[in-house]
């Protein structure tokens, strides 16, 4: 069992010592029932002494090139604490929470430890992030851990615990064993164990291992000024000393640097150049293919590592948004809900990436997104979203005048005949109206007749 030290703020220790004591005997993950230490590529790989060395793996350019562009994409996303308000999450500052959001650690800024959690988890299946609290039980520190460096532990009655071996950078000058709730752990794929998750490059290594011979054939092939072996031939039988004295000879005197030396042949002695075949040469191809693999496992789109075309239609929110959906989603969701487990947030408050970032320099793209947000955004909100401040009238949802409201629009619907279609009914004579017509008629008779005899007299 790992030495318990004095720990840099107390508590951690202290409570892990009483839960083991509790929990009575802890076995190793990589001890239990079901999980091996040796991993084939294919059914009879290790007895054919064929093996994947993962620092070499780490060297292939498609495996470097897929993790580093993810880790770098989450990193460049920032991190902001939400708060739930009448049904809509909000940005929100919090003093027990916002602090450590923007500065994980003394020694690392929000990029690097973004970084550091995802490359960890993308090269080795696993991410370790220590917590380091104040005397509030707040946590203010968080730290990335080396995974070479941790074994998960698991007690007879299922509590799980984690072993740390030394690491100054996270202030544990000795070894240590601390409970899980000390330890954001954010795992990925879980083939074989629920406390272990496994890497792309298991699925990828032979493929980025054939990768690599090809490079290093390739390599080999053009250090010898892109000329191929050749046969010596004699015309009789020599004994084995004389051909191999003649071989060394040869492979010191016309390969590698003194390829295309001019040679002295005797003895009857011939050299005939072995031509590659059109198979042997197509190395592109066989690299690209490999290449493609490593891309598909770790769901890059090629062509975001320059490895084949780049799509036709020239839509960089459509592409973004399937890059986003394939590669990126999956994993910014499992951060947020570590990261909103491991410090802790209460209910209705939480931890999320802004995502609008992967669109900032589509300013095409996003000035349209904003144009058709009208009705509703009001014209501050649209302008706070490209840096700018609050106008006058800002504060407002404006839309078009020939715009109706719903309500409006169910009471026309709610008539007989809301779109007007119906011919109009004929006025009907209304016998009220007609007397009213005849007496005023009457009386402007009567009139008449009296200045007519007016004008007689």
């Amino acid at each position: 069992m790992a030495t318990q030290v004095q720990p840099r703020k107390p508590g951690i220790v202290a409570r892990a010592a009483m839960a083991i004591v509790k929990a009575a005997n802890l076995a190793s993950v990589a001890e239990s029932r079901g999980w091996f230490r040796v991993y084939e590529s294919y059914q009879g790989a290790w007895q054919q002494n064929v093996t994947i060395d993962r620092n070499l793996v780490l060297s292939f350019h498609a495996v470097y090139a897929c993790m580093t562009l993810i880790a770098s994409d989450v990193a460049k996303l920032r991190v902001k604490l939400v708060k739930q308000d009448a049904g809509i999450w909000t940005e929100a500052d919090s003093p027990a929470y916002s602090p450590v959001l923007r500065k994980p650690n003394p020694w690392q800024t929000r990029i690097q430890f973004w970084e550091g959690w995802m490359l960890s988890k993308l090269m080795r299946g696993n991410a370790y992030v220590l917590k380091r609290r104040d005397a509030r039980n707040v946590v203010v520190a968080l730290y990335v851990l080396d995974p070479n460096r941790v074994t998960p532990m698991v007690a007879d009655d299922g509590s799980v615990f984690y072993q740390l071996q030394t690491d100054n950078l996270a202030g544990m000058p000795a070894d240590v064993l601390v409970p899980a709730r000390e330890i954001i752990h954010d795992r990925m794929n879980c083939l074989f164990h629920p406390l272990v998750g496994t890497s792309p490059i298991y699925a990828s290594g032979l493929a980025a291992m054939q990768g690599m011979n090809i490079l290093d054939s390739s390599a080999a092939f053009f250090g010898n000024r892109s000329q191929p072996g050749g046969v010596l031939t004699a015309p009789g039988s020599i004994a084995d000393e004389t051909a191999t004295r003649l071989k060394e000879t040869w492979e010191t005197n016309f390969s590698g640097e003194n390829a295309g030396r001019v040679a002295v042949l005797g003895d009857g002695l011939k050299y005939e150049r072995m031509a590659m075949s059109a198979e042997e040469s197509q190395l592109i191809e066989q690299l690209k293919w490999s290449a493609e693999v490593v891309c598909s496992t770790f769901h890059v789109p090629p062509y975001k590592i320059g490895i084949g075309q780049m799509p036709t239609y020239n839509n960089i929110q459509a592409l973004n948004v399937e890059y986003y959906s394939q590669c990126l989603q999956s994993l910014i969701e499992a951060a947020e809900l570590c990261l909103d487990e491991g410090l802790e947030c209460p209910a209705g408050t939480g931890t999320e990436f802004d995502t609008e970032n992967l669109l900032r320099m589509d300013s095409v793209t996003q000035m349209q997104v904003l144009k058709e947000g009208a009705g509703i955004l009001k014209i501050d909100e649209m302008r706070a979203k490209l840096d700018k401040g609050p106008t006058e009238g800002g504060d407002a949802v404006y839309l078009q005048q020939q715009n109706y409201s719903l309500a409006a629009l169910a009471r026309r619907d709610a008539g007989a005949d809301p779109f007007g279609t119906e011919e109009p009914a004929p006025a009907q004579a209304d016998p009220a109206n007609d007397n009213e017509a005849e007496l005023q008629a009457a009386r402007a008779m009567i009139a008449l007749t009296k200045g007519l005899s007016h004008v007689r007299r």
